[in-house]
């Protein structure tokens, strides 16, 4: 007998076994990747959301702490095809509620034709349908989660010393392996909260300032967006995910909602300069559809969403992707090559032509 339920925006209910107990709300998307299942539910931008699994069996290669990417498990809910015990008891733990014995492949396919949804769950012994469709009653749209950036950001900022260049890294939902990457390359960074202001920076007095990946809409990110035009043509920027959403934003440019996102290990993405492609981890509900002062560089295969954002005048990189992916792939590492060499007085930023 089934002991939990998601009750759907589309006013279906569908009927799961429950991992590990308590009710959820928020945006129901699904991942295609097949491994990091670690990695995913530790991404802050996963924060708000309950996160649907594609591939039918989650957690068999264990729970292991090195692999996450920050101390807390952020989608809201878990729902898969079937969960290992391990994943599961760790999800408990997190008081995370989760579900399996969904056939996932049929609900990855309902938010495939209609889009990302809200949705209500219910889990446990005594869980209801009309329990998860009153969590689904109250939800709110992720555009309207005005202040979620303070649910994934540091409070203060925090040092990570280095001998090299000095970036100071706005975390609107940094994972950790943004600042791993960046120090692995020497560079002595500063963590700053989302809303950092210019009296924040300038103490930092870095060279090069970075605008992270995070959760929700980027029209959320006023003081991020605040930061870009303050410090353009000023300072080298840069950006992965919300921050070049973000960055794009404050050079004149706009971003829409996708109907489903990009969120997997496998996505490809053709280099305009080079027509190379790389495949790339990617997370995100939202793209930029029109790049303002910026060039665009890279797209995706499949869409040709813009993928990557470059600016020769005005000393600005950013990706869509994450080139930081764990547990890969690793094609795309040397952006932060990249990014520390913008403070080289030399560095020279290829773009399309």
């Amino acid at each position: 007998m089934p002991d939990a339920y998601l009750a759907l925006e589309t006013g279906d209910v569908v009927e799961a076994r429950t991992r590990a107990p308590g009710t959820a709300q928020g945006e129901l998307v699904f991942t295609t990747a097949y491994t990091g299942y670690e990695e995913s539910l530790t991404d802050p931008s996963y924060e708000a959301q309950v996160l649907t699994f594609a591939y039918p069996l989650i957690g068999n290669y264990g729970v292991r702490e090195e692999r996450f990417e920050d101390d807390r498990v952020h989608p809201s809910a878990v729902v898969a095809r079937e969960l290992t015990d391990d994943v599961a008891d760790w999800l408990t733990a997190e008081g995370v509620p989760a579900v399996d014995h969904v056939d996932t492949r049929d609900l990855v396919l309902d938010i495939r034709d209609r889009g990302a949804m809200k949705v209500g769950i219910a889990a446990g012994p005594d869980a209801t349908p009309e329990d998860a469709k009153a969590e689904l009653d109250t939800c709110p749209h992720m555009s309207d989660i005005a202040d979620i950036g303070a649910q994934v950001s540091v409070d203060e900022p925090v040092h990570y010393e280095g001998s090299g260049p000095s970036v100071a890294l706005v975390d609107c939902g940094a994972k950790g392996s943004i600042v791993d990457s960046l120090t692995a390359r020497d560079a002595d960074v500063t963590v700053l909260p989302y809303d950092a202001t210019p009296e924040d920076v300038e103490e930092v007095d870095p060279d090069v300032l970075f605008i992270s990946n995070g959760p929700g809409d980027p029209a959320n990110f006023e003081a991020a967006e605040g930061l870009v035009e303050e410090y353009v043509g000023t300072l080298p920027l840069a950006g992965i995910c919300l921050g070049q959403q973000v960055i794009a934003r404050a050079l004149g440019g706009s971003t829409e909602k996708m109907a489903f996102g990009h969120r997997g290990v496998n996505q490809p993405v053709r280099d305009l300069r080079t027509d190379k492609v790389v495949m790339t981890t990617q997370n995100h509900g939202y793209t930029v559809a029109d790049p303002g002062d910026l060039d665009v560089t890279q797209v995706n295969v499949n869409d040709d969403t813009p993928e990557g954002l470059d600016s020769a005048d005005l000393d600005v990189i950013t990706r869509q992707y994450h080139p930081e992916a764990n547990p890969g792939p690793h094609d795309s590492l040397d952006f932060f090559d990249d990014v520390v060499d913008l403070a080289n007085p030399d560095h020279e930023i290829a773009t399309a032509d």
